[in-house]
C-alpha cells in the first residue's frame, strides 16, 4: 500500500486547498492510505536544534518519516508560501526528513494565479534535497461554491480527478523507484485542464 502524506499550507479550515486534500483523502482508492496533516495551526515557531520539539513538531515528524510521498497544496500570500508553511518545512528541514523524500504538489488555483508559491515551495523542497515527482504535480481549479457546508469538494468530477491525482502520485512514486523510469505522463480521465508534460520525464 502506497502512503501518502497530504500538507495544506493554508490555516483556514475551509480554505479550497483543505477542502481538496480532505476530500482526497475521504475518497482514496483502497491501495492508497492517504491521510491530511491537520497540525498546521499548532505547530510552534520553529528553533534550530530544539532538543525537545512540541508534540505537534514530533507528530508531523513522524508522519512524514512513515510516508512514501509527500503532497503539498498551498495558498500564495504576499508572492510567496504562507508563513506557516514555511514554519512546518524548516521543522522538517532541521531534522533532514526532506531529504530524498518523494514530493509533489497539488494546485487549486487557475493558471497564472499562485506561480509565485509553487515556485517558493519547490525552492525550498529542492534546498532541502527532496525527490520533487515533477510529473506528479497537478493543477485541477477548485471554485469556492464546488466546497459544501462540511468542508468537502461536492462536484462528483472534481472528485475523480482528486482520486486520478492520487493514483497518478503513486503510479510516478512506484515507476520512479525503477532503475528503468519509462516516460509516463500524469492526466485525469474526466478533467481536461490537469496539466500535461510532452517528453521524457525527470524526477
Amino acid at each position: 500500500m502506497t502512503r501518502i502524506l497530504l500538507i495544506s499550507g493554508s490555516t483556514r479550515d475551509e480554505s479550497l486547498h483543505n477542502a481538496a486534500l480532505r476530500t482526497a483523502a475521504h475518497l482514496a482508492p483502497e491501495d492508497i492510505n492517504a491521510g491530511l496533516f491537520e497540525g498546521l495551526r499548532g505547530l510552534p515557531a520553529f528553533v534550530p536544534g530544539e532538543q525537545s520539539p512540541h508534540d505537534t513538531v514530533v507528530l508531523l515528524r513522524h508522519q512524514v518519516r512513515i510516508a512514501d510521498a509527500v503532497l503539498f497544496s498551498t495558498p500564495e500570500y504576499a508572492g510567496s508560501i504562507p508563513g506557516s508553511l514555511k514554519n512546518l518545512l524548516d521543522w522538517l528541514v532541521d531534522d533532514n526528513l526532506l531529504d530524498g523524500k518523494p514530493a509533489a504538489w497539488l494546485s487549486v488555483a487557475h493558471a497564472g494565479e499562485d506561480d509565485l508559491a509553487r515556485a517558493t515551495l519547490e525552492a525550498v523542497l529542492t534546498h532541502a534535497n527532496a525527490k520533487i515527482l515533477r510529473a506528479a504535480c497537478i493543477r485541477i481549479p477548485i471554485a469556492a461554491e464546488s466546497v459544501d457546508r462540511h468542508g468537502f469538494v461536492a462536484d462528483p468530477l472534481l472528485h475523480q480527478a482528486l482520486r486520478d491525482a492520487l493514483q497518478g502520485l503513486a503510479r510516478v512514486l512506484a515507476l520512479s523507484e525503477k532503475p528503468a523510469r519509462p516516460s509516463w505522463q500524469t492526466y485525469s480521465s474526466v478533467f481536461p485542464v490537469i496539466e500535461r508534460r510532452d517528453g521524457p520525464l525527470t524526477f
